[in-house]
């Protein structure tokens, strides 16, 4: 039988407490890098294993509470993403109250107020004024854009919008600062149509919209839908003045047909459908 002397064991135990130790730097190590240079990537747990974290993909529908929230869209890199659904939480704060069943007017200040715009009804074209927003068939994208496509110009992709179209200083005057970086604007749906949409937003400034507002194709066309990108209901309303103190039949009835056979019309017809 061999005995074993303290000898024998101090080596033994130093050696255990060298490599716990180099092991313990390992592992420390590898974690600060990770963090520095992939934190969303990888999750280090409390006994310092590291397990690959699944990846958030981006979807425009999503509410402007989440977590783990996307900050950059890669299919629409000039989209203000937090700003996006800061605008949806506005709308989501509106649809769950009357507000946007009062009179028109009132209405389409709520509207500006969700999307991040001032109400400067009196300001020059192209100095901020927001009294078309809203008001015609089609100003009615409500468009968050990265502060670096402010300026961007419509080289003549887009059908039917002046070459050109400079909007980069109203939009920095009339996009309220709180919603976070970037700018609003309610930018031409001319175009909204095609698969995938052809309009200012998408086009110009390579953006999502935050939504869209589309008359219900009833009898009056005195009801109106607020969707997103994917074309999902976000509020509805139908303003106690009208059809009178509506934007003009014509304007509305425009407004329908240029989103007729798109993803963006589906909720007004489904509306109209079950009238």
């Amino acid at each position: 039988l061999q005995t074993t002397t303290k000898e024998d064991v101090k080596p033994l135990s130093m050696r255990v407490v060298r490599f716990l130790t180099f092991a313990a730097s390992i592992t420390g190590s590898f974690a600060k890098s990770t963090n520095k240079t992939n934190a969303a990537g990888f999750i280090v747990s409390a006994d310092g294993s590291v397990h690959r974290q699944q990846k958030t993909s981006f979807n425009s529908s999503t509410s402007g509470n989440e977590t783990n929230m996307p900050t950059f869209d890669q299919q629409y890199p000039g989209t203000a993403v937090a700003r996006m659904h800061a605008v949806r939480a506005r709308v989501a704060e509106l649809a769950n109250t009357e507000v946007l069943n009062g009179k028109w007017e009132d209405v389409r200040r709520k509207i500006l107020w969700a999307g991040g715009l001032k109400d400067l009804p009196h300001a020059r074209p192209g100095q901020g004024y927001t009294g078309h927003s809203f008001n015609d068939y089609n100003h009615v994208d409500l468009t968050t854009m990265a502060d670096d496509v402010n300026d961007n110009e419509n080289d003549g992709k887009v059908q039917g919008i002046a070459i050109g179209n400079r909007l980069g200083d109203g939009i920095r005057i009339a996009s309220l600062p709180e919603l976070g970086p970037g700018g609003s604007w309610s930018t031409c749906a001319m175009g909204c149509h095609h698969d995938p949409p052809q309009d200012v937003a998408h086009i110009q400034f390579r953006s999502r919209i935050a939504f869209k507002l589309v008359w219900v194709p009833n009898g009056n066309f005195d009801t109106f839908v607020l969707v997103d990108d994917d074309g999902k209901l976000l509020a509805q309303g139908t303003p106690s003045d009208g059809p009178e103190g509506l934007p003009n039949l014509r304007e509305r009835q425009l407004n329908y047909r240029i989103t007729k056979g798109s993803k963006y019309a589906k909720e007004a017809e489904l509306i109209a459908s079950n009238e």
